[in-house]
């Protein structure tokens, strides 16, 4: 990687830019790691290099590349926070500081791991474009794992799946979350990554040529019948690690997986995304219960398009994703979309990330709850990181959960007493246990009984996520105490 590259990619993207600081940056840290070697053996600037390339590939603010550049000085070489400050300005500085005061997050015991992680989220909270910059940095060092030990491999691998990955899933930053996958993916399951490759080959060869004609046909059908302005069309092929997951829910049969390449439509304005539909609809067939409306009601983390599964040329099933520009930038770089160089208003960047980035503030409370380390991070991995679900209140309230969360999480989620009072549910209108599985899309309604007096110990089983069981446990201990002292006549 050369700074040449970078500033080709920056030119490209904002023709007008100002890029003396990005050569500035880029002498600076060369100067600072002269001598420096990776594991790999390449010049230690590289790394720096390839991190800014990422952050410049994805048109982030001039702030965030260049600290991209200068990410590791503090902590690698003798340069100092205060000479970055002085040279660079105080917003570089901060971005800088924020990815030195996480350090590396190793798996150093869970105590140390925990509270690293910790950090980071601290630092997310405090201006989320420290997290772009270590997601660069990470994608980064994936690719250079080959150099490291097995077990390094392994542990680094492993982190990049089941932590990185879902953060960037929750941030809606749906390209580098598969980039982190796929990266790993060959590191911590060899053998099933060999075998998806095997089966998928040929599959994605035969879809790849029934998309080209499915894309023929409806671009001659828009061309003629309507005054839609495509932006993009195009075929997408799953990623590798999505298409093992689905694969493990579909039975193990790929056959059975009909997304394999997704045929992607993006238009100028909302109202050209139901046209659209509308023109699939006509020349093929919807399946039932499989149009979904992104657009009027988007997911937690902020995804917007209209999906739809129909049956095709020939009667095969066919997926197709409609959005417009903006969407398919949210899509893709999710809470990042607001850091894009075309839109410089850093408080107003700050303020809507700052929106978006709620459910952080519930990671940072986990701290204040006396949890163990190895609690703390087994409620991360089942109520944050695992695939997410939304259902609504009766009042069109939107409602996060991981897959598998039950009426009971729903309740607990709402408030402690809801959940306490909870004496059944209503799903989709209609009466149903407490231990239903929520689907994305449920209208969910608690049932509440006034004069309840606390949750049944068998809800311990039901309940699904770390916050309703810890919930549940309050409540049982106190109704516990409050028992013991009616019977001491206290």
């Amino acid at each position: 990687m050369t700074i040449e590259r970078i500033l080709e990619v920056i030119g490209k993207n904002n023709p007008g830019a100002d890029l003396d600081l990005v050569r500035l940056a880029y002498d600076f840290a060369n100067e600072a790691h002269r001598g420096q070697k990776r594991h790999s053996g390449d010049d230690y600037i590289q790394h720096p290099l390839e991190t800014a390339y990422k952050l410049a590939e994805y048109n982030l603010d001039m702030a965030t590349i260049i600290a991209g550049i200068l990410h590791d000085v503090p902590e690698e070489t003798g340069r100092t926070l205060s000479e970055i400050e002085k040279n660079f300005g105080l917003e570089i500085a901060r971005l800088v500081e924020g990815i030195t005061k996480l350090g590396k997050i190793k798996y150093r015991g869970l105590e140390r791991y925990a509270e690293n992680l910790r950090k980071m989220f601290m630092a997310i909270a405090e201006d989320v474009r420290v997290v772009f910059i270590k997601f660069a940095d990470r994608i980064h060092n994936l690719k250079t794992l080959y150099s490291l030990t097995p077990v390094k491999q392994q542990r680094i691998a492993r982190e990049s799946l089941e932590i990185y990955a879902p953060i960037a899933n929750r941030l809606g930053m749906e390209e580098i979350k598969g980039e982190l996958e796929d990266l790993s993916f060959p590191y911590v399951y060899p053998e099933e990554y060999k075998w998806v490759l095997d089966i998928s080959k040929k599959r994605y060869e035969e879809q790849k040529r029934f998309t080209d004609r499915v894309i023929k046909i409806i671009q001659k059908e828009l061309l003629e019948n309507s005054s839609v302005k495509i932006v993009k069309l195009e075929g997408r092929a799953k990623r590798y690690y999505s298409l093992y997951q689905k694969i493990l829910r579909k039975d193990m049969d790929i056959n059975k997986v009909y997304d394999l390449v997704a045929l992607r439509i993006i238009v100028e304005d909302i109202e050209d995304c139901y046209r659209v539909l509308g023109h699939i609809h006509q020349l093929w067939p919807p399946v039932p219960g499989r149009i979904k409306d992104y657009i009027a009601q988007p997911k937690p983390n902020g995804y917007q398009s209209l999906h739809t599964t129909v049956f095709g040329p020939d009667g095969r099933i066919t997926e197709f994703q409609i959005r417009t520009q903006k969407m398919h930038e949210e899509a893709e770089l999710g809470v990042a979309a607001h850091w894009l160089y075309k839109d410089k208003n850093i408080k107003e960047n700050l303020k809507i990330s700052q929106e978006k980035l709620k459910w952080i503030q519930g990671l940072l409370d986990e701290k204040d709850n006396g949890k163990t380390p190895k609690h703390y991070l087994n409620s991360l991995k089942l109520d944050f990181f695992k695939n997410r679900i939304f259902v609504f209140t009766p009042k069109g309230d939107v409602i996060d959960l991981p897959e598998g969360a039950t009426p009971i999480d729903f309740a607990y989620h709402i408030h402690s007493d809801i959940g306490n009072k909870c004496a059944g549910a209503k799903v989709n209108d209609k009466i149903a246990t407490l231990q239903t599985p929520l689907k994305s899309g449920d209208v969910v309604e608690i049932i509440i009984d006034k004069n309840r007096k606390g949750p049944s110990e068998n809800w311990l089983s039901i309940a699904q996520t770390h916050a309703a069981r810890d919930k549940i446990k309050a409540a049982l201990r106190k109704s516990s105490r409050l028992n013991i002292f009616k019977f001491f006549g206290k």
